[in-house]
């Protein structure tokens, strides 16, 4: 009455296939996140940091967005290991012995351990709330006095920069991806001097649209009727891509644009180039596919323009 009942060979042999399959993948796990961390530049990680590929001062703003989600990465990992490895010590500790019968001891609550995974998940969500909001009100604060004022006018499928301070204006089209060298020189450009702040008047003319640069790390929604405002400051010149993240229609895909950071001497060109063109004073109001309102591409600071014309479309 008091013998154990008897165990067949073959519940030997899965336990023991059990076993070695749990512990194939503990060793086979951190070799997966150690490989897909590698790259084929040797000096990728010196150069680029953990995860982002762009530098610490591509702008004023792309090192904070880089320590925050790098800084985000490291927390993550660091619990997701933690647990990992409790997961694997309870695992090992209290696997089931090779002549255990019945059930463990049943623990239907603990109150220390409850307490722990209640108070640390808070803490860590408060703890990454802090940081985000920090690093969010430096990004987005425009209150500094910027070098010069752009209005950028969103449109299907393309982008209108009116450089306000010059006085001139830049006006794209659709580009068209025909898979050919030479389409990028084809997309219109915005100029932006480098080591000046700059601020953006982001809106559309048709629908919403945003208003992203990869390499800057940020971008901005462009809504009808609405003005949203936006400062950097790029600090290494290069020539940037750009580009819509809005899905607006059709060939959203097409609606890119050339960011070229240039010095102050090349801007003061460009700004003469456009002059010389013509393209001087309030942009066109028929840039879009229909007819917008009046002034500036229908930018919406002007109260009259923004409620009324902003809702007709």
């Amino acid at each position: 009455m008091g013998r154990p009942p008897l165990r067949s060979h073959d519940d030997g042999r899965l336990d023991s296939g059990r076993r070695r399959r749990a512990v194939v993948l503990a060793l086979a796990l951190p070799g997966v996140l150690v490989l897909s961390g590698c790259s084929q530049a040797p000096d990728a990680q010196l150069k680029y940091g953990f995860l982002p590929v762009f530098e610490h001062d591509q702008t004023n703003s792309t090192g904070k967005i880089i320590d925050l989600w790098v800084g985000s990465w490291i927390a993550a990992l660091t619990v997701a290991v933690l647990v990992w490895g409790l997961m694997i010590w309870c695992m090992i500790a209290y696997r089931r012995r090779k002549n255990a019968t019945g059930l463990p001891v049943q623990t239907r609550y603990h109150i220390p351990i409850e307490i722990l995974y209640t108070v640390v998940p808070i803490m860590m969500v408060g703890g990454l709330f802090y940081q985000t909001a920090g690093a969010q009100a430096k990004i987005v604060d425009h209150s500094a006095k910027p070098d010069l004022v752009i209005d950028v006018v969103a449109k299907q499928w393309s982008w209108d920069f009116h450089y306000t301070d010059a006085g001139v204006y830049e006006t794209g089209v659709q580009a068209q991806l025909t898979g050919k060298p030479g389409v990028q020189d084809t997309l219109p450009p915005l100029y932006l001097p480098v080591d000046k702040r700059v601020e953006f008047h982001i809106t559309s003319r048709d629908v919403i649209h945003s208003f992203w640069i990869p390499a800057f790390l940020f971008k901005l929604d462009a809504i009808p009727g609405v003005m949203n405002t936006y400062q950097v400051v790029p600090h290494r010149a290069a020539t940037y891509q750009g580009k819509c993240s809005e899905l607006c229609g059709e060939y959203h895909s097409e609606m890119l644009f050339n960011v070229k950071v240039v010095s102050q001497q090349e801007y003061d060109q460009h700004m003469a180039e456009l002059r010389a063109k013509g393209q001087t004073g309030d942009l066109p109001t028929n840039l879009g596919r229909e007819k917008t309102g009046k002034g500036r591409g229908n930018v919406p600071f002007n109260p009259e323009n923004a409620v009324t014309e902003g809702t007709k479309r």
